[in-house]
């Protein structure tokens, strides 16, 4: 499964480069069910003028469209960062399958960095989540954006 991660991350990373070369925060994320990819999705916000547009949302929004359903049971969501609690909530009411997380997020990750949203004991949604996947590529497409807006 750790190849197959790997391969499914470069995608969510592609879609990261596509967001950065449209001027957002580059967080890329796809949607897959059954080892398929149903659903891409990028950082929208500024393009949108959105602020729920995040990778994830943006993502799941397509595989939603693609299953024809809300409830994502068999979906796994791939995402360059940890989701932030925004994310990590619409992934629970999704009933996502599975989540795949390249970078940790020290500000504002909500799936055991800062919060720990996701799997908490009180809710009711449990999945597997496997975080690091990547993570220095996914980390360092952030550092740069953020080092060449700084200069």
């Amino acid at each position: 499964m750790a190849e197959t991660d790997e391969i499914l991350m470069r995608e969510a990373l592609a879609e990261a480069r596509a967001a950065a070369e449209a001027g957002e925060v580059p967080i890329g994320a796809i949607a897959v069910v059954h080892g398929e990819i149903v659903a891409r999705g990028q950082n929208r916000v500024l393009r949108n003028c959105d602020p729920t547009a995040h990778a994830e949302i943006v993502a799941m929004r397509g595989a939603a469209a693609a299953v024809h359903n809300y409830r994502l049971l068999e979906c796994g969501l791939y995402v360059t960062l940890e989701p932030c609690a925004m994310c990590a909530g619409a992934i629970i009411h999704a009933r996502v399958d599975r989540l795949v997380y390249g970078a940790a997020d020290p500000k504002a990750g909500a799936a055991g960095s800062v919060l720990e949203v996701l799997n908490h004991p009180q809710l009711n949604h449990k999945m597997p989540v496997t975080s690091g996947v990547l993570a220095g590529e996914c980390g360092d497409l952030l550092r740069e954006f953020f080092r060449e807006r700084r200069v």
